[in-house]
């Protein structure tokens, strides 16, 4: 499966964005979908995360409250929406996925593809 971040882009603080990651190749049903970033001179770190059916989610707890994975598996997608943005969120933001059963893993190296990144940029 190849993956297709989108949707990032400058919004201010107290604004909302929503990002979009795209799978292509095969089905993306029975994979867990996680979201991580990366913000200039600091490591990536994980975001949050959505399994395959019944889509359990874990979130970071900086995003807690204010951002929502989904998915749609009927378009291949999975979805971050990002509510309440502060400056500390500005940061390019990748999907990553892994084929697996309801686990959740909040490492990059638990998860086998990933897409480019898409930046989103939130201004005080």
């Amino acid at each position: 499966v190849q993956l297709q971040a989108s949707g990032g882009g400058l919004v201010q603080a107290g604004g909302s964005l929503r990002l979009s990651c795209a799978a292509s190749g095969r089905t993306f049903s029975p994979y867990t979908v996680g979201w991580f970033r990366q913000a200039p001179g600091k490591e990536r770190e994980f975001v949050g995360a959505i399994t395959r059916s019944p889509g359990n989610t874990a979130y970071a707890g900086s995003v807690k409250g204010r951002f929502t994975i989904s998915r749609d598996d009927a378009k291949n997608s999975v979805y971050l929406q990002m509510n309440s943005l502060k400056p500390e969120d500005t940061a390019l933001y990748y999907c990553a996925a892994k084929r697996a059963t309801t686990v959740i893993g909040r490492t990059g190296t638990w998860y086998d593809v990933w897409g480019q990144g898409t930046q989103v940029t939130v201004s005080s």
